[in-house]
C-alpha cells in the first residue's frame, strides 16, 4: 500500500493523474518550528528535512506500507519563503519577487516502518515578469483566500501563471512533487509495477 504523507490537493491530483492508488494521511509536523531550530539548514536541505519529517512522521503509523513526503522551498537568493499568512504576506511576497528569478525546490522521501529510505530533491528556475501594482491588486482579489495555500502565493497551474515571464525546470518539480524520479524509484520497490 503506497500512502501519502500530505493533504496538499496538488500532490494527490499528481498522483491520482498518475494513476497511482493510495491513502492520505496529514503528517503532525511543526514545520516552522523545525526549521526555526536550524538556522544552518540552506533551502535544499531545508525542503529534504520537512519532506523526511513528514514521511517519518506518517510512516510510524502506517507500517509496513510505503510512505511518501514531500515538502518544497522557494529561495530568492539566501532568503527563503514559506506559504503566505494572509493576504498581506502575500502581497509582500510577491514584491519581492517581482521582476526576479527564484528558486523552486522540492523535495520527495519515501520512508517505511517510520525510516527515510530514499530521497530526491530537485529545482526548478522561475522569473516573474515586472507586472504593474494594478495587476498585483487584481490578482490577489481574483485568487482571494488560496493566496495562504502556496508558497510564494501563486499556483502556476492557474492565474498565477499571468505573474511569470520564464520558467525552466520540471513541470512536477514545480508543482511540488519529483513525480518521475518518485515513480522510478517505486518501479524498482516493487511498489508499482515495472
Amino acid at each position: 500500500m503506497i500512502v501519502l504523507a500530505s493533504t496538499s490537493p496538488t500532490r494527490q491530483a499528481i498522483l491520482r493523474s498518475a494513476g497511482l492508488d493510495f491513502t492520505a494521511h496529514a503528517p503532525q509536523v511543526d514545520e516552522r518550528s523545525l526549521v526555526a531550530k536550524h538556522p544552518e539548514w540552506q533551502p535544499a536541505e531545508i525542503a529534504l528535512r520537512l519532506a523526511e519529517a513528514k514521511a517519518e512522521d506518517v510512516s510510524s503509523r502506517h507500517r509496513p506500507s510505503v510512505v511518501i513526503g514531500a515538502d518544497q522551498v522557494l529561495a530568492l537568493g539566501s532568503r527563503t519563503y514559506s506559504k503566505p499568512r494572509n493576504t498581506a504576506d502575500c502581497r509582500k511576497q510577491l514584491q519581492d519577487l517581482r521582476g526576479k528569478t527564484h528558486l523552486l525546490i522540492s523535495a520527495v522521501v519515501c520512508a517505511r516502518d517510520g525510516q527515510a529510505a530514499w530521497s530526491h530533491v530537485a529545482e526548478a528556475r522561475l522569473t516573474m515578469r515586472d507586472f504593474s501594482d494594478d495587476f498585483l491588486e487584481h490578482y490577489l482579489g481574483a485568487i482571494g483566500n488560496d493566496c495562504t495555500s502556496s508558497v510564494g502565493g501563486y499556483k502556476i497551474e492557474g492565474l498565477g501563471l499571468q505573474l511569470f515571464e520564464r520558467v525552466e525546470g520540471d513541470h512536477f518539480t514545480i508543482l511540488g512533487l519529483p513525480l518521475l524520479p518518485l515513480m522510478a524509484h517505486l518501479r524498482q520497490t516493487g511498489d508499482l509495477p515495472s
